[in-house]
């Protein structure tokens, strides 16, 4: 009888721990970074460190930083950076999503602490090494985007990768397409902030587009298509058509890159991601995160007169 109790107490206490990643966000989103703290010390002594603890401890990083809690942001972030580290001496970065977000996280806060502090040259070196680092794993996209906050706006676009495209029409490179102005809209099938931000493309295009403006949207292919069900290039690109018809109606004639080399140079690993593109090929702004009608317009407004 004392062995079946102690097993369904282990039961029981591994289940109370089953969320832990929820218990300690839904705590940070009360403000509530005492209890959170608990939570997170109570499961370690349980556990020990593992990927769920790690990824855990990078919302401690980010809660703080949201809060403006700068050095209680960097000391969290250092702590998940340093434990997912000693993690990485026993498996790779991407044998747990868990493990993988917890590191990405890490560098996230860490470089926008630093930008935060004034030190920008700084936080663009932490994330120039983590790329070399982690650059051929699942954070670079992030990685990328977080150095692209810091250094890309004023700088040339990079070049985009339009081998493969969806659609009648064709891709142009960028570079023969200096002296419009150029949106660039990265996408993806299943996300819904993306669908509600057609509209607003549509009506800028109907706008600006007799004035010059042309809107890319990149896109690439993830291996699954409606809930998540695993499929091959050719049925999920089947299946992005049929999403382009039935949510972008007013975009389907723009072109369509589809690689995901274009997601990894341009940090769009938030979708969507919004850049534009100046008359010299320059960029004007980085906007990972979708973007109401009027703060677009305005940007838009600010490229658009032909260069002198």
């Amino acid at each position: 009888m004392g062995s079946r109790i102690a097993v369904l107490c282990l039961l029981l206490s591994s289940l109370s721990f089953a969320g832990i990643i929820e218990d300690v966000r839904g705590a940070i989103a009360q403000n509530n970074f005492s209890a959170a703290g608990s939570e997170l010390q109570a499961y370690r002594t349980q556990h020990g460190v593992d990927p769920e603890y790690l990824e855990a401890l990078s919302w401690m990083a980010r809660g703080s930083l949201a809060g403006r809690q700068l050095e209680q942001a960097f000391s969290y972030s250092k702590q998940t950076e340093s434990l997912a580290v000693q993690q990485l001496k026993k498996v790779k970065l991407d044998s747990s999503p868990h493990l993988a977000i917890a590191l990405g996280a890490a560098f996230e806060v860490e470089a926008q602490v630093l930008a935060g502090r004034g030190e920008r040259s700084q936080a663009v070196l932490v994330l120039q090494s983590a790329l070399a680092t982690y650059g051929k794993t699942s954070i670079r996209a992030r990685l990328q985007k977080n150095l692209n906050l810091l250094s890309l706006v004023h700088h040339p676009a990079p070049p985009l990768d339009i081998k493969e495209h969806i659609g009648s029409t064709p891709p142009l490179p960028l570079s023969k397409l200096q002296g419009s102005p150029v949106l660039l809209f990265f996408w993806a099938h299943w996300c819904p902030d993306c669908k509600a931000e057609a509209s607003t493309l549509t009506r800028l295009r109907s706008e600006y587009g007799s004035r010059g403006l042309v809107v890319m949207g990149p896109t690439q292919l993830y291996g699954y298509a409606a809930h998540g069900e695993s499929v091959s290039a050719p049925q999920e690109i089947s299946y992005i058509e049929t999403i382009r018809q039935r949510f972008y109606s007013g975009l389907l004639d723009i072109p369509i890159p589809v690689s995901k080399a274009n997601f990894d140079i341009y940090g769009a690993s938030t979708t969507p991601t919004l850049v534009l593109i100046d008359r010299t090929g320059h960029v004007a702004l980085y906007h990972p995160g979708s973007m109401s009608y009027e703060d677009l317009r305005s940007a838009i407004e600010g490229v658009i007169k032909p260069s002198s």
